[in-house]
């Protein structure tokens, strides 16, 4: 069995997840499917598993499959780096091949390939290459499982074969089926199509899990940036002369006259239209709070924008607001595919520098940086466009997950001046969409997988069909033509079907087709024109805090003060916060988090919102939270709050220095937790490794458990008020 013994140093979920893999291979499934939120350790998770399955010679000959160079890199510098045996390496202890290498020969034990490379050797023949044989691999391990299925705007020279998505899908599927070995895949964001190839995850551990475990930060309560214009819209009225610029061809036509009028709302910004003026009024109020020149305080930032020309735009705009105090010009940076000339080489140069090195602190990008890219330093992420799919999202809010203990790290910034927090947020939390003019038709089809009865299908069958209406009238005659002829069938008479089938029927219908009718989304109405660009004046009414659906702090502390006294007496752990705190374990208490956290109520948002009203910085635990607004605790910082008691409990007695030592570690050990109890001694490897509760008893006397009841008195005593 994996234990800590095998030199892994993995943590508990970790073990978790490869044990389930192999209890699918051991039960004789040739799929499997591990799903692990962004930045809790996929790479060494997958390390384990390759070196667990070659010591135990389930596998002679393993692919690590990957999506991108910058991924295989990230992978051979962990399988050169993580000792795992004897202070070895993966790659001293078996033959690794990485991605510069395509021979395949009996004594290499481990090859690293993207997809791409073997797109070209599989089903191409490119290179003068021998053609991988369906057996040369026993086992394949998919990384970033998720990308076969969402193809990202951003793409290099390399990726330049795979612009259609539907061929992409395709040939990414064709590669996984290929080799006649078992695969297991690894994904953040697993979706309909990923567990089609993989089937249902075998084992599972969320972002919110993570968060709440300490492996990850959450995000503070986003940032809402309104001006003028994203608050009254852009209209251009018939005959204006505007510049319109064609992204695929990427030419700009100047003193273009329009034939008819057009209005533009907040989600077609720096999608559709373009105005300067727009972008300068939101990262002039962002750049108050981003100092570029001080990463090693405050971290990086990543800026996410529509497309190369507009992350030109935005470096441009950055650079003339931060030019009065001399910022270094390495500071700010854009990193997309065309960066350095379009080398992929250089543009990973750029990116281990944006990882590495002090500059640049600020980078702007499209999509090649969603995934797979860990830099611990970002602490913020400024949205500049709309974003349509919930996986990119959510890689996207990924790349600022991670914890950076070097920065002291405890939260990251949402920056949104489009709306895409609040246009997504009921997707990402995994609830059905809601009826909007705004709700595209692929968030309509994946809400069908949360419609569980015929009639709350037939509902969501229903939006589909009128969304999918308005979409076909909006079409020119040639668009249309076109879409059908790529489709292989009418649009009209799809829609007319799904009318005369049972509801489930309908359902399985939609999602068998769902990539040609997701496509429908990036049709423009009539095709009249590109991305128009336009010089209206705009400035700053807004920077507010998202709480969601408009929601004031003041309103969102009453809703959970409301939830709390409501279900006090229906959830257990919120009955123990009130009536016996120093009963909580830490399980009950994450059980505690990961419910409030479903209503919407987390740490991070509560202590922002009492922030907010109390013009004072807060950072209450979510006990202490629970108690302000279930009886009228007192709420101090949870750190204020451990030393206090710590201090009453030294003051209350005439301890040792043997004894003082040890309430230091404990005071210690509670600032990173929240539950004290005899237990603790034993489990938390801080006081096992040591000696556990057997020695440190000792020290005290046999007095111990006697020590941890009084701290846990003074930790809850609502006497003990705020100076």
């Amino acid at each position: 069995m994996l234990t800590d013994k095998d030199g892994l140093n993995l943590r508990d979920y970790q073990i978790r997840a490869v044990k389930a893999a192999e209890r699918a291979v051991i039960d004789g499934h040739r799929t499997a499917l591990v799903a692990m939120a962004t930045g809790t350790g996929k790479t060494r998770t997958a390390l384990a598993m390759i070196y667990r399955f070659l010591k135990t010679n389930r596998f002679r000959r393993i692919l690590f499959l990957v999506d991108r160079d910058a991924l295989g890199e990230q992978a051979e510098d962990a399988f050169k780096d993580v000792k795992i045996d004897q202070l070895l390496a993966l790659d001293q202890i078996y033959e690794v091949k990485g991605l510069d290498s395509a021979e395949i020969n009996p004594e290499t034990r481990v090859s690293i390939a993207t997809v791409q490379s073997m797109v070209k050797r599989v089903l191409y023949g490119e290179d003068g290459e021998r053609k991988p044989a369906v057996s040369d691999f026993d086992l394949v391990i998919v990384d970033e499982a998720h990308r076969g299925y969402t193809l990202d705007k951003e793409m290099t020279d390399e990726e330049a074969l795979y612009r259609n998505q539907r061929e992409y899908q395709s040939q990414y599927r064709a590669i996984v089926e290929y080799f006649d070995a078992v695969k297991i895949a690894l994904t953040a964001t697993p979706a309909l199509h990923t567990t089609q190839i993989f089937g249902a995850p075998v084992f599972q551990y969320s972002y919110r899990e993570a968060v709440i475990d300490g492996w990850l930060v959450d995000h503070d309560v986003p940032h809402t940036l309104t001006t003028k214009l994203s608050e009254g819209g852009i209209h251009i009225t018939a005959g204006e002369t505007v510049a319109i610029y064609d992204p695929t061809t990427n030419e700009l036509l100047n003193g273009a006259q329009l034939e008819d009028e057009l209005d533009f709302d907040v989600e077609d910004f720096n999608r559709r239209v373009v105005d300067e003026n727009f972008d300068r009024a939101v990262l002039e109020e962002i750049a108050k709070d981003i100092d570029p020149e001080a990463p090693e305080e405050q971290g990086k930032t990543l800026i996410y924008a529509v497309d190369d020309a507009h992350a030109d735009l935005i470096v441009r705009l950055l650079k003339g607001i931060y030019s009065e105090t001399g910022v270094d010009n390495d500071a700010i940076m854009k990193i997309t595919a065309a960066a350095g000339g379009g080398s992929p080489r250089r543009v990973r140069e750029l990116v281990r520098r944006f990882k590495n090195e002090r500059y640049p602190s600020i980078v702007v990008t499209v999509d090649l940086l969603t995934t797979g890219i860990d830099v611990p330093e970002i602490t913020s992420l400024v949205f500049m466009r709309r974003v349509r799919s919930r996986i990119l999202f959510e890689q996207m809010l990924g790349r600022a997950t991670r914890l950076c203990p070097a920065i002291h790290k405890t939260h990251f910034e949402i920056y949104d001046p489009v709306g895409v927090y609040e246009a997504l947020q009921p997707v990402t939390s995994m609830r059905p969409v809601a009826v909007n003019p705004t709700t595209t038709i692929d968030q309509l089809i994946e809400g069908l997988d949360y419609a569980k009865t015929d009639s709350s299908v037939q509902l969501q069958i229903d939006k589909l069909v009128a969304k999918m209406q308005r979409k076909i009238h909006a079409m020119s005659g040639e668009q249309r033509a076109n879409a059908e002829k790529l489709a292989g069938f009418s649009f009209e008479e799809f829609v007319r079907s799904l009318g005369g089938m049972p509801p489930s029927e309908a359902k399985e219908r939609v999602k068998r087709q769902r990539e040609i009718l997701a496509a429908l989304d990036e049709v423009r109405a009539n095709g009249r024109h590109g991305v128009v660009i336009t010089d209206k004046p705009d400035e700053l009414v807004s920077h507010t805090r998202d709480y969601g659906s408009g929601i004031a702090p003041e309103d969102y502390l009453e809703a959970f003060g409301d939830y709390v006294r409501t279900n006090i007496n229906e959830v257990a752990a919120l009955n123990l916060c009130v009536t016996k705190p120093s009963d909580l374990t830490r399980e009950t208490l994450r059980d505690l988090e990961l419910t409030l956290s479903r209503e919407g109520y987390t740490e991070a948002r509560l202590n922002r919102a009492v922030s907010e009203m109390t013009n004072k910085e807060t950072t209450a635990d979510i006990i202490s939270l629970v108690r302000r607004y279930a009886i009228g605790s007192p709420l101090v910082s949870h750190e204020e709050r451990i030393r206090r008691a710590v201090q009453r409990l030294k003051d209350a007695h005439d301890f040792s220095k043997q004894e003082l030592n040890w309430l230091t570690r404990i005071e210690t050990y509670l600032i990173n937790d929240s539950v004290l109890n005899t237990a603790v001694f034993d489990t938390d490897e801080r006081f096992k490794s040591k000696g556990g509760f057997k020695k440190i008893d000792k020290v005290f006397h046999g007095g111990l458990a006697n020590v941890v009841v009084e701290l846990n008195t003074y930790l809850y005593d609502d006497k003990e008020r705020v100076a």
